[in-house]
């Protein structure tokens, strides 16, 4: 692995696997958001409640992500190295607890906070997976500067999930602040409900 590995344009560079976050991520997002809005459905209740600084750190992760589908054009993969593998395992683990947790979200009625599936173990798997995914990139083009962007990407990621949690306090209340009690912020054992 290399700090700045060489940069050249190719069919089999990183792209491929920052499109598919994309695809994975962010055309869901824009979509949710859209018929959210149309269905008068949930709506994320950080973004009612974020103060003006944390509107502009919210807004950080998106530019990042994009100097990381930037860069990732010039970003050859080490195709038959180890690193390539590794990160090919990494990503697609991500990618698979991304579905997971993806699952049955919308059969969960507006006025109730998410607690089932693999929100058991993480009050965050999206943006968990995200990372992961991003993480698993990094490692299959061997590029540390890479893994250093998405150190970046967190960042400002983890104050928004301040905000986000602050947002469903006000929304849903005490069965979100049991759920907080019980559950770990980013991975862990679920506390028992006793």
């Amino acid at each position: 692995m290399t700090l700045i590995p060489a940069f050249e344009i190719g069919v089999w560079n990183a792209w491929i696997f920052m499109l598919a976050f994309a695809i994975g991520h962010v055309l869901p997002t824009l979509l949710w958001t859209r018929l959210s809005k149309f269905l008068k459905k949930r709506t994320w209740p950080a973004d009612v409640y974020l103060n003006k600084t944390e509107k502009i750190i919210g807004t950080l992760p998106m530019p990042i992500i994009g100097l990381l589908l930037i860069y990732s054009i010039f970003l050859p993969l080490p195709l038959g190295m180890v690193w390539f593998y590794i990160g090919l395992i990494i990503f697609l683990l991500g990618l698979i607890v991304y579905v997971m947790s993806s699952k049955g979200v919308l059969d969960i009625p507006p006025d109730k906070p998410f607690t089932k599936g693999l929100y058991r173990y993480s009050r965050h798997p999206v943006y968990l997976t995200m990372v992961l995914e991003l993480i698993g990139v990094g490692v299959a083009s061997a590029s540390g500067l890479f893994l250093l962007l998405v150190l970046t990407f967190f960042i400002p990621l983890n104050i928004s999930v301040i905000a986000e949690e602050r947002g469903c306090l006000k929304k849903y209340g005490d069965a979100y602040r049991e759920y907080m009690n019980r559950t770990p912020r980013w991975i862990g054992i679920p506390k028992s409900n006793v």
